[in-house]
């Protein structure tokens, strides 16, 4: 049996300008069952500020609830892999350092998991909450699953109705039990971005019984122009994005590994956007070769899972973006900014 109720796992990297912020959000949220938690700060090799400092005076002031784990950068990736490593919680939460949680709906996401945990004789693999996002210039704007997901009970994937474009599930709307991410064999890769994607990903098919919670728990702090959502940012790092969207063609055959049909209907349009959004920034980034990068993630999807570009290819985003004509490269560009706008992302 697991040590703690939930384990929550903070990588940071050169983050003392904010991380403190975070922590004590969790801290607060946590107040009447500090108990029951573990904050686990995963100093990721940070050498410009104090954060490792920072990090071992948060565990000094909160033994037994705060531990602060010192390693080589390793990225993103690498930070997860060690919190999950090390996490004695029976659920996983991940919280970026520059983001942070609701005290209020932290405290009734503790007491309905824990009300779960001791009455329901089936257990919960997976808690879904709200994200907020916190725009340094458009405010606040609350991303929610109702359109998509019951609401406060117990359900299968078989309930579940179409997702929008813009409600996909994210890392920052996902409390995973611990045992599902091991069982299997999540390993996020190091020193790449937007692996976040894979933990919302390769885990799902593990996940048999969730609960939606209709909490505004996450606050995602957006608009920095150092994040690596920043549009300029993603099309520098274009690799990366096509390194991770690899290990999502890789990871499943949609048609024969997912056996429930509506799973791995929503797993196909996950793939579908990924695509897409490779497909959008090697078209934006610099680099010369960016038609052929363009045209080099598709080729990789049909000569390594042909059964699941079958599965996908009438997606209204493969139409889109599978097309090696460098004009209707400009025509999907457009199409992006207009949707950029009518949803608001980046």
């Amino acid at each position: 049996m697991a040590e703690k109720l939930i384990t929550f796992t903070i990588p940071c990297y050169n983050s003392a300008e904010y991380m403190d912020h975070c922590i004590q959000t969790i801290i607060d949220g946590s107040a009447k069952r500090l108990e029951d938690i573990e904050v686990i700060i995963v100093d990721d090799g940070s050498m410009k500020d104090d954060t490792p400092a920072k990090a071992d005076s948060w565990e000094a002031r909160y033994p037994g609830v705060i531990r602060a784990i010192h390693q080589e950068n390793a990225g993103h990736g690498g930070a997860v892999n060690k919190g999950l490593a090390n996490a004695r919680g029976e659920f996983f939460k991940v919280v970026d350092s520059d983001d942070w949680l609701d005290e209020e709906s932290l405290d009734a996401m503790l007491d309905l998991i824990e009300a779960f945990e001791q009455s329901s004789e089936e257990p919960i693999d997976l808690f879904l909450a709200n994200y907020v996002y916190e725009h340094v210039e458009r405010g606040q704007e609350v991303m929610d699953y109702k359109k998509s997901l019951p609401v406060g009970r117990p359900f299968g994937w078989s309930e579940i109705r179409k997702f929008g474009i813009s409600r996909y599930i994210l890392m920052h709307s996902v409390i995973f039990r611990t045992s599902v991410l091991r069982d299997c064999g999540l390993r996020l890769p190091e020193h790449t971005f937007y692996v976040d994607n894979i933990f919302v990903y390769v885990p799902l098919p593990y996940a048999k019984r969730m609960m939606y919670l209709d909490l505004d728990l996450y606050r995602w702090f957006i608009g920095r122009e150092d994040q690596s959502i920043n549009e300029k940012v993603m099309a520098s790092r274009i690799e990366q994005q096509l390194r991770v969207t690899r290990e999502l063609i890789d990871s499943y055959d949609l048609s024969s590994d997912v056996a429930e049909p509506k799973l791995a209907a929503y797993m196909g349009n996950y793939l579908a956007m990924m695509l897409a959004i490779c497909s959008v920034f090697s078209l934006l980034s610099e680099r010369e070769d960016k038609y052929e990068l363009r045209a080099g993630i598709w080729n990789y999807l049909k000569e390594r899972n042909p059964n699941t570009y079958r599965f996908i290819r009438g997606n209204p985003l493969v139409l889109m973006s599978n097309s090696s004509s460098k004009a209707w490269g400009h025509v999907e560009l457009f199409l992006y900014h207009v949707a950029q706008k009518l949803f608001k992302f980046n």
